[in-house]
């Protein structure tokens, strides 16, 4: 497994040479955001689809 900084590299490194910053961070949150959500599926941390449908239309109100 690679450590936090390898990944970190390989990100940086596959993006293109003309990436502004922002792209480049939003690139690393969104790997991130991927790895925890991944995280929290293995270890049964989801809710169901009608659960997140009601929940979205709570913030709606």
């Amino acid at each position: 497994m690679s450590t936090v900084k390898e990944r970190v590299s390989e990100i940086v490194q596959a993006q293109p040479d003309d990436s502004r910053f922002d792209e480049i961070l939003r690139e690393l949150a969104f790997s991130r955001m991927v790895e925890r959500g991944l995280k929290d599926s293995r270890e049964g941390r989801i809710i169901s689809n009608e659960e997140m449908e009601h929940r979205i239309l709570t913030w709606q109100k």
